[in-house]
C-alpha cells in the first residue's frame, strides 16, 4: 500500500467535495461569536439530596463542603436522543415530542408521552441532554405529513417525486402501518458493510432530500437547544446521529458541539446522504470545527451489531487501517456508547468465555430488511476492540481504538428514561406492557419490545456543567458509563500512592503523578502501579455486588490475552479458598417485583496491584462495578398485566445493573 493510497482513507472523497463546496459557501463566520455565560459550581442534585448515613463518607469523597471551582463533579446525561424530527421516530407515531419537549424533560419537567399520552416525569433530572436527530431526511418526514410539500425552489419533477413519497408516507401512518414502511427503508442484508456499501443509496429513496425542510428543523433544534441551556446547572448540548448502515451493520455515530444555536445555524448537519464513508465525515468536523471555531466529536454507537465493521482492521473503503487513518479516528472519535436501549456492546460470551458476566442485555437484531442469523464478531465489542487497538498500535505505531467510554438512551419518544421502574419504551409505539405482549414481542425475533435495555447514562468528571466543559471531559476520556442506575466512580492510577488515598477528598492525584480514567500511565522505576477504585451505589437502586478490574494485554506473539480480577466485593465471607467468590444472592420477588438490598454495600474501595504484571508489557485496565440483582422492566410489565395472564418476554427477570469506567493505558517506556 503506498502512501498516497493510504491517504484516500481519511480525506474526502471526489464524491463529497461538491457538497461541501456547496455548504461552505453557508458560512458567514461572525468575528466574535456568542460569548461563554459565566458558570457557577454546580453538582448532582441526587447526592446532595442523599440523607442515609452509609453515605455521607462517600458523599464528603465526592462533593466536599469547600471544594474548589476548578475541582471536578460527576455530571449525568444523554448524548443520544430522538425526536420526531427523525425519520424513525415520526414514523413509529412519535407526533407530539420535539427537541423543546425533549430538553424539557431531561430538566425534570413534565411532559405528555407520544404514545399512551399520560403525563411522565423524570425523578431526578439530567445534567445535559444532547438531541440527537438523525441528520438524513432531518424534520422532513415529520413535515410532509403536516404541512405538506413546500414550494418555494422546488422543480417540477422534484415535488412529483416528494408528492409521491408524501402519498405513501400519510397512507401508511394513517393505516397504523408506520413500522413497516420504515422496516422497508431499510437497507438489504450483506455479510459485510463493504459489500452493502455499494448498494447502498439513500439517493435513489423515495423522499428526496429538501434543504429548505432540513433547514427549518435544524433551526428548530439549535432554537430549543440555546432556549434550554442554563450554565451551570442545565447544558442543552447540540448534536445528531450520522446514520451509516451498508448491509445492516450499524455505523451510526453520534456528532456533537459545544457551539451555541446561532453560530451551528451556520451549516447542515452532515449525514450519511452526503458521504457513505466516515473518513468523510471527519474531514468535514475538522473543516467546520476551523471555520466556527466549535470543537466537535463523533461517538459511535451499538457496535454490537455492525457486522465487525466498526473496530475492523480495514477501512470502509476495504484497505487497511494505516497511520494517518488511526490518528484522525483517534482524534474525533475519543469516546464510545458502550450501552443503551439496543444492547450493551462491552463483550459476549462468545468472546469472552472464562468472564461469567460477558451475557449482558445482548440484542442480536441488525438494522436491515429481512432477518438474519446474528453472529458476534472482534469488531463488535469494547473489549476485543481495545485488545485489537493494542495489536494495530504494534504494527503500525498508532493506535486508532484508544477510547473511552459513556452509555445513553438511543430513545426515539423524545424521553431520556433509563430506570427499569420508569422505562418509556424506544419508540411511542411500544410503550406499554400491553402493545409489547400483543404485537409488538410476540416472536422471537422481534427487535422491539422488550428486547430493548433500559439504559444507559453518561457519566463525566467535568469543572463545571457547562457545554465547553462537559465537551473538554468528553475529549479527554474522563468519563464512564452506567446501564441506567447513577453508580458513583471514580479510577485511579499512580506509583507510590498512599493507603487510605482515596479516603481524602482533597488528596491531590493529578499532582500525585496519579492519571484518572482514561489516561495513560508511563512505566517507572518504583515498580508496579497501584490502581484505585472507589464505587458508590445508587440509593435509589440496587446495592453493589463487587467491582472488577479487567486487565487487556497481548503475548509475544501478538495474541489477545484478557483476565477479570475481582478486586471488592460486598462480604469478606464470599471468598472462597480457590479466590473466586460465591454468588451475590439474588433477593427480587417475582410476584412483586421488589427486592432486599442488604447482601450488597453501598460502597466499595479498592487499592491493587496487578499480580501479573510485566512492565514490558503494554496493557489496559478499566472497571466494571455490578449491582445485586434487581428486576428488569419487563418483569415488572409481566407482574402489571396480571398473573391469569401466561407470559414469555423472552428476557431474564432479573439483572445486574454495571458501570463500565474508561480505560487506563500502561505504557512501558
Amino acid at each position: 500500500m503506498q502512501p498516497s493510497q493510504r491517504k484516500r482513507s481519511y480525506k474526502p472523497s471526489a464524491s463529497i467535495a461538491k457538497t461541501r463546496k456547496t455548504r461552505s459557501s453557508r458560512f458567514s463566520i461572525k468575528k466574535s461569536l456568542s460569548g461563554k455565560a459565566a458558570n457557577r459550581l454546580f453538582y448532582c442534585e441526587r447526592i446532595k439530596r442523599v440523607k442515609l448515613a452509609p453515605y455521607l463518607i462517600v458523599l464528603s469523597v465526592i462533593v466536599s463542603t469547600e471544594v474548589l471551582a476548578t475541582e471536578k463533579q460527576i455530571y449525568w446525561g444523554d448524548t443520544h436522543l430522538h425526536t420526531n424530527r427523525s425519520f424513525d421516530a415520526f414514523t413509529n407515531r412519535n407526533f407530539s415530542v420535539g427537541p423543546d419537549d425533549a430538553y424539557r424533560f431531561a430538566r425534570g419537567l413534565p411532559v405528555e408521552h407520544p404514545g399512551h399520552k399520560a403525563r411522565v416525569q423524570l425523578e431526578t433530572p439530567l445534567d445535559f441532554l444532547v438531541v440527537s436527530d438523525h441528520a438524513e431526511f432531518l424534520g422532513s418526514i415529520r413535515h410532509l405529513y403536516n404541512d405538506g410539500i413546500p414550494t418555494d425552489g422546488m422543480g417540477f419533477f422534484q415535488k412529483l417525486r416528494l408528492w409521491y413519497g408524501q402519498y405513501l408516507i400519510r397512507d401508511a401512518i394513517d393505516k397504523g402501518e408506520g413500522r413497516a414502511f420504515f422496516v422497508n427503508q431499510l437497507p438489504e442484508p450483506f455479510d459485510t458493510p463493504q459489500e452493502g456499501i455499494s448498494e447502498w443509496d439513500l439517493a435513489g429513496s423515495v423522499f428526496p432530500r429538501v434543504p429548505v425542510i432540513e433547514d427549518k428543523a435544524w433551526a428548530d433544534i439549535t432554537d430549543a437547544a440555546d432556549a434550554n441551556n442554563i450554565p451551570g446547572e442545565f447544558s442543552a448540548i447540540l448534536g445528531w446521529e450520522y446514520s451509516l448502515i451498508p448491509g445492516g451493520a450499524n455505523l451510526h455515530r453520534v456528532v456533537m458541539t459545544d457551539l451555541d444555536g446561532e453560530s451551528a445555524k451556520q451549516f447542515q448537519p452532515f449525514g450519511s446522504d452526503d458521504s457513505l464513508y466516515p473518513e468523510d465525515l471527519w474531514a468535514w468536523l475538522e473543516e467546520t470545527s476551523e471555520q466556527t471555531g466549535g470543537n466537535f466529536i463523533a461517538i459511535p454507537h451499538n457496535s454490537n451489531i455492525s457486522k465487525g465493521a466498526m473496530f475492523d482492521t480495514i477501512t470502509m473503503r476495504n484497505e487497511p487501517i494505516g497511520p494517518e487513518y488511526a490518528e484522525v479516528r483517534r482524534r474525533w472519535e475519543p469516546i464510545v456508547e458502550v450501552t443503551q436501549y439496543k444492547g450493551d456492546s462491552e463483550t459476549d460470551p462468545a468472546l469472552s468465555p472464562d468472564d461469567p458476566f460477558a451475557d449482558f442485555e445482548a440484542y442480536p437484531y441488525y438494522i436491515q430488511r429481512e432477518w438474519t442469523q446474528y453472529k458476534p464478531q472482534v469488531g463488535d465489542f469494547m473489549r476485543s476492540a481495545l485488545l485489537r487497538g493494542l495489536q494495530i498500535e504494534r504494527e503500525i505505531g498508532v493506535n486508532p481504538y484508544q477510547f473511552g467510554v459513556i452509555g445513553s438512551t438511543d430513545a426515539h419518544t423524545g424521553l431520556a428514561a433509563t430506570e427499569e421502574n420508569n422505562f418509556h419504551g424506544k419508540f411511542a409505539t411500544d410503550s406499554t406492557p400491553a402493545r409489547k405482549l400483543n404485537g409488538w414481542s410476540d416472536n422471537a425475533n422481534s427487535s422491539f419490545g422488550w428486547a430493548m435495555g433500559a439504559q444507559g447514562l453518561a457519566a463525566v468528571w467535568a469543572a463545571e456543567n457547562t457545554r465547553e466543559a462537559i465537551m473538554a471531559a468528553m475529549k479527554r476520556r474522563e468519563t464512564y458509563a452506567t446501564t441506567g442506575p447513577r453508580i458513583g466512580l471514580r479510577f485511579f492510577a499512580g506509583y507510590g500512592l498512599e493507603k487510605g488515598a482515596l479516603e481524602a477528598s482533597s488528596f491531590p492525584f493529578e499532582s500525585s503523578g496519579a492519571v484518572p480514567m482514561g489516561g495513560e500511565l508511563t512505566a517507572s522505576s518504583s515498580g508496579s502501579p497501584v490502581f484505585l477504585v472507589h464505587a458508590m451505589a445508587d440509593p435509589k437502586s440496587g446495592s453493589l455486588d463487587r467491582v472488577q478490574i479487567i486487565k487487556g494485554w497481548l503475548g509475544p506473539d501478538g495474541s489477545a490475552n484478557e483476565k477479570v480480577f475481582d478486586v471488592a466485593w460486598s462480604s469478606a465471607d464470599r471468598l472462597r479458598p480457590d479466590g473466586t467468590l460465591k454468588p451475590v444472592p439474588n433477593t427480587v420477588d417475582l410476584d412483586t417485583g421488589t427486592w432486599r438490598n442488604d447482601p450488597g454495600a453501598t460502597n466499595l474501595t479498592a487499592e491493587w496491584r496487578d499480580p501479573t504484571f510485566d512492565p514490558r508489557v503494554a496493557a489496559f485496565y478499566y472497571v466494571r462495578v455490578l449491582e445485586i440483582p434487581t428486576p428488569r422492566h419487563s418483569l415488572l410489565d409481566k407482574i402489571a398485566l396480571g398473573s391469569d395472564v401466561d407470559i414469555d418476554t423472552r428476557r431474564p427477570d432479573t439483572i445486574q445493573e454495571r458501570a463500565y469506567s474508561s480505560p487506563i493505558w500502561y505504557r512501558p517506556n
